[in-house]
């Protein structure tokens, strides 16, 4: 029975979650109470499996989040993408892509599905980017006669691409994770000078799958739009014009909407890409560039600043407590023999690597029903990602594997994420089935994008082998 002590921990900690309890004090708690269990059992003369000398790694891994320059990228991510929610930079965007494409069929489609790219591109925070694109587009689409599906679904479904699109939150603290994870594994097979994979590996190994999400989301709408031309009817652009309060012309809004973002996701990837920066050097460009916008929009006053502040402390705070809270419950995990009950499991499952690799994307999959990104990231990857990468899997690979499945459980019925913020700020009178049967395309659209990355790799390595 003790031996299967780790899976109780781990079936523990989810049942804790899904009581709402604080994320960070239920993975320190729930740890250290199966801490108190191990000692006690113990003491009486029960042999619970459990070897304490692990914990002693514990202030080593406190000083370890604390000085590692690459999680100083998440708060200057964050505030670079709340300084742009609040500037309004998403709203003038989003003007000027439904007057360009508006008139066509489908059209206020594609410019959603454009506009939560360049959002996703230099924000990185889903929530932000549904709630803001729920609140400017969800209306004018409905208005338009858009089926009521298509018009959440597509919202929710490009408000999601942030998990994937660079610069992501998701994928700094997934790099992060997975760089201990190959050292990890490289250790244990033998090699003493292990290789590295950065967050700007993952970056560049998401660009490209990325990218090809977007072009599928606009494929099938444009296709809905064709075969079904109620669901998506052009929009006359004079009134269109009228409606969304613009006197300047078409050219002009462009020119203020379209290439301040653009140039500032150049700014920020294209000194990753090329070599000019390191992600937190360049989350750095990102924030300042974003202050600037904010001032050259003249929406920055002195509230304003201290409400992003608050809100990037806040958001800071919560990362890093989750993950001080994780590392005390992987500790413990591994103390009740953990690792070697996963690696046992991994190496007696029929298929191998492949069957490994299956069961823990669906496992994944599973968990994102109940647990955010950053848990998972945590909790999750830093168990699985050591085993799977020591039988030779590529990094970037899973890394971009994992990220897209947690996409993919952002938009899953009933508990995907995106549905919750998009159900917040949609009008009463739209069914919340609705948004569940806009949201399906969309997911197997994604499950199809994990599906060609399985039988195609180069899809997410061959970015990063180039550079």
């Amino acid at each position: 029975m003790m031996e299967y002590m780790p899976l109780v921990l781990f079936a523990v900690i989810c049942i804790v979650l899904m009581f709402g309890y604080p994320v960070a004090l239920s993975l320190a708690g729930t740890a250290l109470a199966f801490t108190g269990l191990g000692y006690g059992l113990e003491t009486v003369g029960i042999d619970a499996n459990f070897d304490a000398s692990y914990l002693n790694a514990f202030p080593n891994r406190l000083y370890g989040i604390m000085t590692n320059a690459t999680l100083l990228a998440v708060p200057l991510f964050v505030l670079m993408g709340v300084l742009l929610e609040k500037s309004k930079v998403a709203e003038t965007l989003l003007d000027a892509m439904a007057l360009l494409f508006g008139s066509l069929r489908g059209g206020l489609g594609i410019s959603v599905t454009l506009v939560g790219m360049l959002l996703a591109a230099s924000t990185g925070i889903v929530g932000a980017t549904v709630v803001t694109m729920g609140l400017l587009s969800l209306p004018t689409m409905l208005k338009r006669g858009y089926s009521p599906s298509l018009a959440t679904g597509t919202i929710c479904a490009t408000g999601t691409l942030g998990q994937i699109i660079p610069p992501s939150i998701a994928l700094v603290l997934l790099g992060d994770v997975l760089s201990s994870a190959y050292q990890q594994a490289q250790l244990a097979m033998g090699i003493f000078s292990p290789k590295t994979v950065s967050v700007g590996d993952l970056f560049m190994g998401a660009l490209v799958p990325g990218l090809i999400l977007v072009a599928v989301y606009m494929l099938y709408v444009s296709l809905v739009a064709f075969f079904r031309p109620d669901a998506a009817p052009p929009a006359d652009r004079e009134e269109l014009m009228k409606e969304l309060g613009h006197g300047e012309g078409l050219g002009l809004l462009l020119l203020k909407g379209l290439v301040p973002p653009i140039v500032l996701i150049i700014a920020v990837l294209g000194s990753i890409l090329a070599g000019l920066a390191t992600p937190t050097e360049a989350s750095a460009v990102g924030a300042f560039g974003a202050f600037v916008l904010a001032l050259a929009y003249r929406r920055l006053n002195l509230e304003t600043l201290k409400d992003v502040l608050r809100t990037t402390t806040h958001v800071t705070t919560m990362v890093f407590l989750i993950l001080i809270g994780a590392a005390l419950f992987s500790l413990v995990f591994r103390a009740y023999g953990g690792e070697e009950l996963v690696t046992h499991v991994f190496e007696s499952m029929p298929g191998g690597v492949v069957g490994a690799t299956v069961i823990v994307m669906l496992v994944i999959f599973l968990l994102g029903f109940i647990l955010d990104f950053i848990e998972i990231t945590f909790v999750v990857v830093p168990i699985v990602g050591p085993i799977l990468l020591a039988m030779g899997l590529d990094p970037v690979w899973l890394g971009i594997m994992i990220a897209i499945n947690l996409q993919t459980s952002f938009l899953t019925p009933p508990f995907g994420f995106a549905l919750f913020y998009l159900r917040g700020v949609a009008p009463a009178s739209l069914p919340t089935s609705a948004i569940y049967r806009g949201v399906v395309p969309f997911i197997v659209l994604q499950l199809g994008m994990l599906v060609a990355l399985s039988f195609f790799p180069q899809l997410a390595t061959w970015l990063p082998s180039k550079f």
